[in-house]
Parts: C-alpha cells; sequence; structure tokens
C-alpha cells in the first residue's frame, strides 16, 4: 500500500502534467453555469464533464489527475461509459473531493472550519472501490482585520492532518489545501506571513498523525497580494516570496506540490507558475492544480451548445497546454498570443 501511495503521488506531480480540479459542488457549478446561459440540470453537468475528459490531446498530454465532486464520481458518459473509465483511460488519475465545506468557526466571527471527517473512513473505502486513487480537503483561511486567528489555524491545520492520515489508511492519496483566500486588501507581505504559519502548522499536526510526506501531494495558496490591495505584485515578487515560504516550511520529503489559482485570471496563475518553475534547484516538483484558471474558457466556448463541444475542447486544451509548459519552466507570454491565435 505505501509502494501505491508514493507511485500515485508520483504520477500526480509527473513533470509537464498537472491536476484538473472538476470538483465544483452542485451550487458552485451552478454559478458557473448561471455565467453562460446554462441551466444546471444532472445531464448538463455530465454532458460538460464529459466534452473535458474527452478532450484526447489534453487529458493524454497534460492532466495527470481529475478531482471529481461525488456526483460525477458516480455518473456515465452519454454512451454508457463510466466517466472514471474516461479518465483512467486518458492515463490519468481519478480523484475525488472528500471535505464537506467550511462552516462558521464557534466564537471566532469571520473564521471558518472545514467539516467532513465524520464517517470519511467508510467514505473513502466506497470511493476507492468506485476507482478514486486520491482524495482533497481544502481548508480556508481569511485575511482581514484581527484575524486569522491562532484557534482558526490549528482547528483546520488539524482536520487536514486527520482527514490525510485517514486518506493514507485507504489507500488513497491525499490532496492538503490549506488555502490563505487573496480577498481583501492586506499586502503581499501579509499574506507571506499568514501562508507561512498556516504551512508550518500544518506540516506540525501531519507529522503527529503520521501521514507518510512521500504519499501526499501539497496544494498551497501562491504569496500574493488582496485583490483590493491598492499595491498589486510583480510576477518575480509573486514567484520569489512564494518559492521562499515553501523552502522554510515544506519538507523536501513531499513528492510535489500543485498550486491552486485562488482567483487568480488565467494567464496570471499561468505566469506565476512559470516564473516559480524558472528559478530552479528545488527539492519538490512544482505543478498546477486548476479549477477556474482552466476551466473558464471551455465553460464561455461550450455555452451547452452540442455544436460548440470542439471550441470548448479546443479552449481547455489551449490552458492545459499553457500550464503544462509553465509547469516546465516553458512558458512565454509570446507563446500563449501566438498558441492563442
Amino acid at each position: 500500500m505505501t509502494a501505491e501511495l508514493d507511485t500515485n503521488a508520483q504520477k500526480m506531480v509527473a513533470n509537464g502534467k498537472g491536476i484538473l480540479a472538476a470538483d465544483e459542488s452542485t451550487a458552485t457549478i451552478k454559478k458557473r453555469f448561471d455565467a453562460i446561459g446554462v441551466e444546471s440540470t444532472e445531464a448538463n453537468r455530465r454532458d460538460y464533464r464529459e466534452l473535458l475528459f474527452r478532450s484526447t490531446e489534453a487529458m493524454q498530454n497534460y492532466i495527470s489527475g481529475v478531482i471529481l465532486y461525488d456526483e460525477t464520481l458516480r455518473q456515465k458518459a452519454s454512451d454508457g461509459t463510466p466517466l472514471v473509465a474516461l479518465i483512467e483511460q486518458a492515463g490519468a488519475l481519478p480523484g475525488i473531493k472528500v471535505d464537506a465545506g467550511a462552516k462558521p468557526l464557534p466564537f471566532c466571527p469571520g473564521e471558518t472550519i472545514t467539516e467532513g471527517l465524520d464517517g470519511l473512513a467508510g467514505r473513502l473505502k466506497e470511493y476507492r472501490d468506485l476507482g478514486a486513487r486520491f482524495a482533497k480537503w481544502r481548508a480556508v483561511i481569511d485575511i482581514a482585520a484581527g484575524i486569522p486567528s491562532r484557534g482558526a489555524i490549528e482547528a483546520n491545520a488539524q482536520a487536514l492532518a486527520r482527514y490525510a492520515a485517514l486518506c493514507q489508511e485507504a489507500g488513497i492519496v491525499p490532496i492538503v489545501e490549506p488555502e490563505v483566500l487573496m480577498d481583501g486588501d492586506h499586502s503581499i507581505d501579509r499574506c507571506y506571513a499568514v501562508t507561512e504559519f498556516v504551512l508550518k502548522e500544518t506540516f506540525h499536526q501531519l507529522y503527529h498523525q503520521r501521514v507518510r510526506l512521500e504519499g501526499m501531494v501539497l496544494k498551497p495558496n501562491m504569496v500574493v497580494p488582496g485583490k483590493k490591495a491598492t499595491v498589486q505584485a510583480s510576477v518575480e515578487e509573486v514567484a520569489l516570496k512564494t518559492v521562499r515560504v515553501l523552502k522554510n516550511c515544506v519538507p523536501a520529503a513531499v513528492p510535489g506540490i500543485a498550486f491552486l489559482s485562488g482567483g487568480q485570471s488565467d494567464e496570471e496563475a499561468t505566469a506565476h507558475l512559470d516564473a516559480m518553475v524558472k528559478l530552479g534547484g528545488l527539492p519538490w516538483a512544482l505543478t498546477y492544480s486548476y479549477g477556474r484558471a482552466l476551466q473558464a474558457a471551455p465553460q464561455k466556448a461550450w455555452s451547452g451548445k452540442v455544436e460548440n463541444v470542439a471550441a470548448a475542447q479546443a479552449a481547455f486544451t489551449h490552458r492545459a497546454e499553457m500550464n503544462s509548459l509553465a509547469a516546465q519552466g516553458l512558458w512565454s507570454p509570446e507563446q500563449e498570443a501566438r498558441k492563442a491565435a
């Protein structure tokens, strides 16, 4: 079991490949569909995700794994093929979102705790039987006046570690996702300080829960200023500060770091990843685990119309290829423009 965990974790961060986060909850994907004028029915959700998983070039060349929602893990394509099988046929690993979302943390206004540990061991066994080989749990840390508190950081880090231990016991690679949000008007230095605290506490708790670092993948935020900050940061500054905090906090035994995009634009997320990889000399692989930054373009191109499937797949392939180049330190704005044309 240990060997399988380590092997799958390595596959998830393979050179030039990244993870597609297609695990939007029913409520979240409804918002995405509302924006493109598509009704969020089970059939439409299946059709959209099926077109992604049937994007042969993107899936085979640029995607190492796909994070699914419970509904999607159980769905079949229009021809009766399980969606999990489409992912496996492309050479990627199926994964599953297992947390129950962030809920208000008692006596901590503005802060949350991610729930979902109750009954998780049983659900993980079922998910593995359904084909999942890795899982994801997202902890949310907000920055505002007086927060985050130490209590909120510790509670979320402990929940992440307990989830990760349960995953490994079930033969499932845990993606550990402590996300410091980029909402608000905080500076990049404030984001750095909070991210450092969160990462150090997370690995402290992982150690206490005896989580095998070689059999996990870290999915952190990048160090960026808040979206409402008056002073924004250059690509170079984001790359330097993100790599610095990771070197200070993440043990070399972790096989790879798959960044979340966290609300950045498509091209920002790509440029930041590329700049970090170009710095070189890192003990772990760097790659992407993007949702919106991979899907916004294909969703808009598709707009719920069968005749737009090919255009949507082309848009998905383009974004996946650009991020694949970034994960190898080979991306450039000129390439982005040329490929898009």
